[in-house]
């Protein structure tokens, strides 16, 4: 089975790539939904996408569960978090997605699916956050996607991957 990582800031499409996927009958899973996350005290000071003293960390018992499992042909798992590192080794692809910064605050301050992003403060931080921390995504990733394409295009090349 094919393990990929789909990994980026807020605002580049994780979300949306994973939902398409699952409807074109693939099994992905966005780590954001169903306790594959939960915040967890930080050191204050520390920049993340909750605020001070807060970070938003996948269970690990629960992601390995799921990377553990051989239940079809590939799992695509959306998502992005400090402890993600440790996971590194289950996957066989890790997808970085991309976006400039004004396309990412376009998309956060205009998307319904989630209200992360609307405030001026969370939109401050989202930016901080893909200037300190997508360098270090970018990395560890083998493949690096700008979504300022089309979501079908985006789609068509993280399949490429799993075949």
């Amino acid at each position: 089975m094919k393990r990929i990582l789909i990994t980026g800031m807020s605002g580049t499409g994780k979300s949306s790539v994973i939902g398409e996927l699952q409807r074109l009958g693939y099994r992905a899973v966005d780590t954001d939904y169903d306790g594959f996350s939960e915040a967890v005290p930080v050191p204050a000071g520390t920049l993340t996408g909750l605020g001070s003293g807060r970070d938003w960390v996948w269970r690990a018992e629960l992601v390995e569960r799921l990377l553990s499992t051989e239940d079809s042909d590939a799992l695509f798992l959306g998502g992005c978090s400090p402890n993600q590192a440790s996971f590194y080794r289950w996957f066989d692809h890790i997808v970085l997605l991309t976006a400039a910064p004004e396309l990412i605050a376009h998309r956060l301050t205009t998307r319904t699916t989630n209200p992360f992003g609307k405030h001026p403060d969370e939109l401050a931080r989202a930016l901080a956050l893909q200037r300190e921390i997508e360098p270090l995504l970018r990395a560890a990733a083998d493949t690096v996607i700008d979504t300022s394409a089309p979501l079908d295009e985006v789609v068509a090349r993280i399949l490429r991957l799993a075949r």
